[in-house]
């Protein structure tokens, strides 16, 4: 029988549900499903900490967040979990001053107040989504991951590991493979939330993981956007104003959500940006990629570090 948990949480910092809201149900590799009329976000998801389905309510209520979650197994748990996955528990109360040291970011304020990260409801399904991803385009990696969740999953949540763990794929390459691998992770506890968010900012996502591939898993899933730094070419911070004004324009920073734009300037630097022309091509090798102009383009943090 499910039992409910119903508590009511303060947000350190600006956040608005409404534009968590719209962000979440653009979000292509994670869309929410149908939504009702009301100000609410419906969702259900699998716990990590013992992969049971979950039903979650949030709200807003003044400044506070109000969530509502229903199922077996731990909820306090799941209620954990969603506050780690709306990006919620992270103190922001730093963010509107950021708007003073940068006129882009200022801009993005504006466009988008209240903006907290959200999208992944776990890293494990974010490493699923990493598998899905690769080498295909992110349409095609949607549709599959929907079929995923329609065809073995629960009731829209995405398959348990024990379950992904067990199919028989036809999906190009070795992503099969790698996709029983990710579930043998989430299963030994490698890919939990609570355990990722207390590793040192370069630890392993899990036992023979390089760090490249798994960052986005870390800083996208655990629901702790402000530790993920760009490490490289710090010598390229306030370029960003004159180089990628528009991705602002386009719409870009409605795609934002672990990028380094925010978590520089926060900490009271500026952003780094693509390496200048003429430089070493080396250290053009080193320089974060710069925003795509695509519009609804998503922001994929491929910095390093």
């Amino acid at each position: 029988m499910s039992n409910s948990l119903e508590t009511v949480h303060d947000v350190d910092g600006p956040w608005s549900l409404a534009t968590s809201k719209r962000f979440w149900e653009g979000f292509a590799p994670s869309a929410l499903a149908a939504q009702d009329e009301d100000a609410s976000i419906h969702a259900a998801f699998l716990s990590d900490t013992d992969w049971q389905r979950i039903d979650v309510v949030i709200s807003q209520v003044d400044d506070a967040a109000r969530v509502v979650v229903t199922g077996e197994g731990d909820l306090d748990a799941a209620t954990a979990q969603v506050l780690r996955f709306m990006s919620l528990d992270i103190d922001g109360r730093g963010w509107p001053d950021v708007a003073d040291r940068d006129s882009v970011i200022a801009d993005a304020q504006r466009r988008l107040p209240g903006f907290r990260p959200c999208g992944f409801f776990s890293p494990y399904e974010a490493a699923a989504w990493a598998v899905l991803s690769q080498r295909i385009s992110m349409r095609q990696a949607a549709t599959i991951k929907s079929r995923l969740t329609q065809e073995h999953g629960d009731n829209g949540a995405f398959p348990a590991p024990a379950v992904l763990r067990e199919l028989d794929l036809n999906l190009p390459g070795r992503k099969t493979e790698y996709l029983h691998a990710v579930a043998e992770a989430a299963l030994d506890g490698a890919l939990s939330g609570s355990r990722l968010r207390a590793l040192p900012p370069r630890g392993r996502v899990a036992p023979g993981a390089r760090d490249q591939g798994p960052r986005s898993v870390r800083g996208r899933a655990r629901g702790d956007p402000w530790r993920q730094l760009p490490r490289r070419s710090p010598q390229k911070r306030g370029t960003l104003e004159r180089r990628d004004r528009s991705a602002v324009r386009s719409g870009c920073f409605g795609r934002l959500d672990h990028g380094s734009l925010a978590t520089v300037s926060v900490l009271g630097g500026g952003a780094p940006a693509r390496a200048p022309r003429g430089t070493h091509a080396r250290d053009r090798a080193r320089a974060p990629r710069a925003l795509s102009a695509r519009p609804g383009a998503a922001v994929w943090d491929r910095s390093g570090g």
